[in-house]
């Protein structure tokens, strides 16, 4: 868990298509949590719950996106990590099949997520900078 210190805390991105707010805390020392929304105006257009647990030596980001997969959580699984990167994958799921959290400063990460979508590689960005 050590390895994703640097989650830990508010972070935003304020851009003409909408506001995206992520905020991760610690529960306890396996397991970190997290809640990741976009508003448009005033109205929360995407709203997911996040957890990073430790299991033994092995890390899992599991994903609740509301509306979505009838709510139910999909599990990713570390595959590879390094000081400043975190990746997680799930091939059998269908959307997105890899997450990828890379820290670019102390203040600024940015996330992606990719996989296919109607036969197209699709990959998006979520650059974030760290407001608390």
């Amino acid at each position: 868990m050590e390895k994703a210190n640097w989650f830990l805390g508010s972070w935003e991105n304020k851009s003409d298509m909408g506001d995206f707010y992520e905020k991760w805390q610690r529960v306890n020392d396996s397991l970190y949590q997290a809640e990741s929304y976009i508003l448009v105006k005033k109205d929360t257009v995407f709203y997911e719950q996040v957890r990073l647990e430790q299991k033994k030596d092995s890390l899992y980001m599991i994903v609740s996106v509301r509306n979505q997969n009838k709510e139910k959580p999909v599990v990713f699984y570390l595959t590879q990590n390094s000081e400043n990167q975190l990746t997680f994958e799930n091939p059998k799921h269908d959307f997105p099949t890899k997450i990828v959290y890379k820290k670019v400063t102390t203040d600024s990460i940015v996330a992606s997520i990719e996989g296919e979508q109607n036969g197209k590689k699709v990959q998006e960005y979520f650059p974030m900078k760290k407001s608390k």
